[in-house]
Parts: structure tokens; C-alpha cells; sequence
């Protein structure tokens, strides 16, 4: 099966701190399927590191107050090309990111607070009939 996977839980540095969330279960998923890195952030043109983002709403929106809606849409966007293009069959997403978070995302107060809620890419996967998972729901792949 070919799984596409938040590319920061692979070990690549993409993270809006220029870092990573590696994962060593995500990774020993090589093993058995066809891992498709993916940023959504950076295919929607938006640089690393890169000032912290959270969704309020519909906007997605930088710490400074910058709106990147139009960026993260856009990333989106071209995850889902992706994910169809490749013929991929699921998706695991980095939890909580205004981009890739499944089911609790942050709040837009950049407190570290957590609320109900979608990443922009993850959203757009869901509606188009992907099935999406959260970094610590990747038992259903093993």
C-alpha cells in the first residue's frame, strides 16, 4: 500500500521550526508499504523555519497576525494532487498542525490551547474520501 505521510514524522526537517517529529513506528511502516512524504506548508510555498500558524475558523494564521490562508489552501491542494497521482490509499498526518491535525487541532491563540478541529490539508483529504490518521493512530496500518 502506498501511505502518504506527513514528511516532519519521517525526519525531514520541515517543521515551521526548521525541525522534525521523526516517528520510528511511522518509519518501520517502510517495511511493509510505500511511504509518500509530504509538507503541505512548503507546497504551498511557504518557507522553513517559518513563523508558528494555527487556524482560526477558516483563516489559517501566522503569530504575527499575517494570514496564510491562501498558502495552506494551496498546500492542500496539491497533497490531494498527490495522494492521486501516486494511486496512494491513506494518509498519516502530524497531529494537531493547522495543516496535517486530525480531530484536535490548536486553538488560534497561540496559547497551546486545543480545540475540535482540522488541519486545512487534512480537511480537504477527509472530504475527498481519504482515509486520514493522526500520528498515534497508525496502529490500524501495522
Amino acid at each position: 500500500m502506498r501511505i502518504l505521510v506527513s514528511a516532519c514524522l519521517l525526519g525531514v526537517a520541515c517543521r515551521y521550526d526548521g525541525g522534525s517529529k521523526p516517528r520510528p513506528e511511522i518509519l518501520s511502516l517502510a517495511q511493509k508499504h510505500e511511504l509518500i512524504p509530504v509538507c503541505p506548508e512548503q507546497l504551498g510555498g511557504l518557507p522553513t523555519p517559518r513563523t508558528p500558524s494555527e487556524r482560526r475558523g477558516d483563516r489559517v494564521v501566522m503569530a504575527d497576525g499575517a494570514d496564510v490562508t491562501v498558502q495552506y489552501r494551496r498546500g492542500a491542494a496539491e497533497a490531494l494532487r498527490l495522494y492521486r497521482a501516486l494511486g496512494c490509499e491513506a494518509a498519516i498526518l502530524k497531529e494537531r498542525s493547522p495543516s496535517c491535525g486530525s480531530g484536535r487541532i490548536y486553538d488560534g491563540s497561540f496559547t497551546g490551547a486545543l480545540t475540535d478541529g482540522w488541519g486545512v490539508a487534512a480537511e480537504l483529504l477527509r472530504r475527498s474520501g481519504v482515509p486520514v490518521y493522526g500520528e498515534s493512530e497508525i496502529g490500524a496500518l501495522l
